[in-house]
Formats: C-alpha cells, sequence, structure tokens
C-alpha cells in the first residue's frame, strides 16, 4: 500500500485544525496510508516547496498568505478561483497542480442547514479576501451583494472580482452597515472586534441569516445578538468543516465522511 500525503501550508500554521478534521476522515474512510499534516510556509518559499514534493502528495490546503501566491505554481486554475483571485486548495493530477477554491463553495454548503439554498440579496460586511469567496457564494445562491466597507478603495477592488463572477454589486459605507440586516442572509468578513459595535446597533428580521467567518473567541457580540433575535447564525467552524470536505473529496476522490470529520472538529474545540 502506497502512502498518500496532503498537508496544509501557510504562516503562523500551528493553530491549524485542518490536520484534525482531515485524519479523522481518513481514518474513517479506511485510508490507513493517507496522512495530513502543517507545514510553514511563506509566499517566497512556497514554488520551491511544490516543486519538491514527491509523487506521495495528493493535495495542499493553502492559507495566509499563500492563496494568491497558490496560483502562480499552478499548471491549471479553476474558474472561481481564477476570478476570485485566490485559490485556497491544490490538487495534484497526471499534469500538474490544480488550483481551486473551496472556500465558495463551502460557504454555501454551510449555509444549507440553516436552511437558505438561494437568496435575492446578500450583505457583505469587509472587503478583504474573504469577502471575495463571499461574492462567489453569493453569485450560486442566484443573489445580488450590498458590500459595507470602510475603505472605498477596497470596495473598488471587488469590482472586478464581481464582474468575473457576473454578480451586481453596490458599495456601501461602513456608517450604514447596521442596514445589512435589511438582507436575507448577512456574511460577515471582518477582523475580530470589527463588527463588535454592530451588536446593538443591527435590527435583525424574521428569517435573517447571520454567517460570521470568525469562530475565535465565539460567539462574536455580533453573533450573539442576531442568535438572541431568532436568527439562524452559522460560523467560521462551519465553514472551516465545509471547506475541508470538499478538500478532503477532491484529494481523495472519495465521499468524506462527514459526521466523523464533525466530531473530530469539535472535539478539538472543546
Amino acid at each position: 500500500m502506497s502512502m498518500r500525503r496532503a498537508a496544509v501550508l501557510g504562516k503562523p500554521i500551528a493553530h491549524s485544525l485542518s490536520p484534525v478534521i482531515h485524519n479523522a476522515g481518513y481514518a474513517a474512510a479506511g485510508l490507513s496510508a493517507w496522512s495530513y499534516t502543517a507545514i510553514e510556509c511563506v509566499e517566497s518559499e512556497l514554488a520551491d516547496l511544490v516543486a519538491g514534493l514527491g509523487p506521495e502528495w495528493a493535495g495542499l490546503s493553502l492559507t495566509m498568505p499563500l492563496k494568491e501566491a497558490a496560483l502562480t505554481v499552478a499548471e491549471a486554475v479553476s474558474p472561481v478561483a481564477a476570478a476570485i483571485g485566490a485559490a485556497n486548495t491544490l490538487v495534484r493530477g497526471e499534469r500538474g497542480w490544480h488550483a481551486d477554491n473551496t472556500d465558495a463553495p463551502g460557504m454555501v454548503a454551510a449555509l444549507a442547514p440553516a436552511g437558505v439554498t438561494a437568496a435575492a440579496e446578500v450583505a457583505v460586511l469587509g472587503a478583504g479576501g474573504t469577502a471575495r469567496a463571499a461574492l462567489a457564494a453569493a453569485r450560486d445562491l442566484g443573489a445580488r451583494v450590498t458590500v459595507y466597507a470602510r475603505r472605498r478603495a477596497a470596495i473598488a477592488r471587488l469590482e472586478p472580482v464581481a464582474e468575473a463572477l457576473g454578480v451586481e454589486l453596490t458599495g456601501a459605507d461602513w456608517v450604514e452597515a447596521a442596514k445589512c440586516a435589511d438582507a436575507e442572509v448577512v456574511i460577515s468578513t471582518v477582523p475580530k472586534g470589527a463588527a463588535d459595535g454592530l451588536a446593538e446597533e443591527v435590527r435583525w428580521r424574521p428569517g435573517s441569516v447571520l454567517f460570521d467567518a470568525l469562530y475565535d473567541p465565539w460567539p462574536t457580540p455580533l453573533a450573539a445578538a442576531a442568535a438572541a433575535a431568532g436568527c439562524p447564525v452559522v460560523s467560521g467552524l462551519d465553514l472551516l468543516l465545509a471547506q475541508a470536505v470538499l478538500q478532503f473529496e477532491r484529494f481523495t476522490g472519495r465521499p468524506a465522511p462527514v459526521e466523523s470529520m464533525r466530531a473530530a472538529l469539535i472535539a478539538a474545540r472543546s
């Protein structure tokens, strides 16, 4: 039985829960020859690292600061990764490495248990890298998007992404962010603490769903306020699991044992 390997790359990486999730999946699926590790790597090291990997390597997960650099080391790039301008997944194929992005479909998958399979409007808080994936998720939900951000320049950088995805994008100033709950789905992509001030300002309406991409600390004040108002809340842990499930299936070619992977993640966080 030949060994098969995969890993998550980034810096810092010691905190990553990806090895816990993937290795639990391998164990549950009976893939005893598979292993998944964490490797510290910065942008300047990525090309040489990938070039030096042997044939036993099946896939790589990419986190900060490697998601844009991943596109440059791949022989092929998926349409969604190209449109977003970032890849969190490299899959080894017969013709080399294929760059993909499972963050966007992972968002869609994570929203489904909250009852969201389609939406007319999505509000996105923040205009950074995760907001790009949120635009792709909104496209898959059939939604138009309003992005609330402090810097208009950041919103402007999202416009080519929206155009490539075919998403109708409206930019709004952060001072108007309390209006976000007018949308069916609110996706918060801002760093820890950045949306705390909105917790007392947003008037959640019945049926709104909050997707807060953070998971540490949890719940965030915004998530706690939405939950207290009776709104379904999706967390960054839900996204971490969903995108890992998609990576597992791309790496192994097998259905992922989702519940075993979920149980391992919950245990690691408890």
